[in-house]
């Protein structure tokens, strides 16, 4: 496998990760726990969702520029050779960054603290603005994906 072929794979992995865990959250989890849970168990569950695709989110956010500086590097000699839409990607992803940590410092500690303390209507409240964020940062990245796919690096 050349040096190229195995950082575009670990670039494609990490965003698979994050904008398909993003999908199936918002599309497929999202609808199943407001038919099968009530208001309570559905917060505690989101807790517990979050607590583990967020490391996977990490994971993806340190992966992501380390492969994409380096696809730089080996694909186009660097930022400045590099095409418009290379540019436009690097710009949605730190987007994307910005609405992750917004999320994970600011709205999942308020998600936290009222399912802990049992103050159901303020973690509605907190879920809520998680998803809207979450909602917002799975059009960028699909929009990102697009933009990747339409333009592929080889």
């Amino acid at each position: 496998m050349t040096a190229f072929a195995l950082t575009y794979s670990l670039h494609v992995l990490a965003a698979l990760i994050w904008v398909g865990g993003m999908f199936f959250a918002w599309m497929v989890l999202r609808p199943a726990a407001m038919t099968a849970l009530e208001g309570p168990q559905r917060l505690k569950l989101w807790v517990e969702v979050f607590k583990r695709f967020f490391v996977w989110v990490w994971i993806a956010v340190v992966i992501l520029p380390i492969s994409g500086v380096g696809l730089l590097q080996l694909r186009f000699n660097g930022f400045e050779t590099a095409p418009r839409y290379v540019q436009i990607m690097m710009g949605l992803y730190i987007v994307m960054v910005a609405l992750f940590i917004r999320i994970q410092s600011l709205q999942l500690p308020e998600l936290r603290k009222a399912v802990e303390a049992g103050q159901w209507s303020e973690g509605a409240a907190a879920l809520g603005r998680i998803r809207r964020l979450v909602g917002i940062n799975l059009i960028v990245g699909l929009v990102l994906v697009a933009i990747a796919s339409a333009r592929p690096m080889f």
